[in-house]
């Protein structure tokens, strides 16, 4: 079982990263916000999970191990295949999926590429006690007002970004922007803006 990867960055697609360690080339699957922030010739790791088909053997790569976590919880459901369970890790958060689930919302699950309303109740009702939001962790320690925060990952998202990338750059330009900027949407919007640079929609 290759259980986690560590080298340096060979090539970076939408959805895929190579990884070269120890001279062999190992192609990742990978969620979208670490293949947005993926860069030819710096060194990345990975936690991953290899999936073992009749026709294939697959890496499936997560830069926190919670992810990792979370995938093997979703594959796990009736209809939710690797890909899929990818999918959902591209467009929301550990925490949003915790929160989804807690909160019996499939809402967030539909708005996944691949994902029909059956599957998305399936994840919610088959997940139900596995997983639990981490209530600091969404936000972090920003000193910024919560409502602010979610008004620009809001409008973050509307721009194309998913939500889970909106979210987390968010809260990250939060935690980094000066008092004058927590205080309104327009400037720290500007501020995660400049961070995310162009979207990838």
């Amino acid at each position: 079982m290759i259980s986690s990867l560590h080298g340096a960055v060979l090539h970076s697609t939408a959805d895929q990263v190579i990884i070269d360690v120890g001279g062999v080339g190992f192609s990742v699957a990978v969620p979208a916000d670490v293949a947005h922030t993926a860069t030819v010739g710096e060194r990345l790791l990975l936690h991953t999970s290899l999936i073992v088909r009749e026709d294939a053997l697959s890496l499936y790569g997560f830069a926190d191990r919670s992810e990792l976590e979370i995938f093997g919880l979703l594959i796990s459901v009736t209809g939710v295949g690797p890909k899929s369970a990818l999918g959902v890790l591209s467009h929301l958060t550990v925490d949003q999926i915790a929160d989804a689930v807690t909160g019996e919302d499939d809402a967030p699950f539909r708005r996944v590429s691949g994902i029909g309303p059956k599957t998305a109740k399936l994840i919610v009702l088959q997940l139900a006690g596995k997983v639990h939001p981490v209530s600091a962790a969404s936000t972090k320690i920003t000193n910024a007002p919560v409502d602010v925060v979610d008004q620009v990952a809001a409008a973050l998202v509307g721009l194309g970004w998913s939500e889970k990338v909106a979210a987390e750059a968010a809260a990250q330009t939060a935690a980094e922007a000066t008092d004058a900027e927590r205080d309104s949407v327009a400037p720290l919007l500007r501020r995660t803006l400049a961070l995310l640079g162009p979207a990838r929609v």
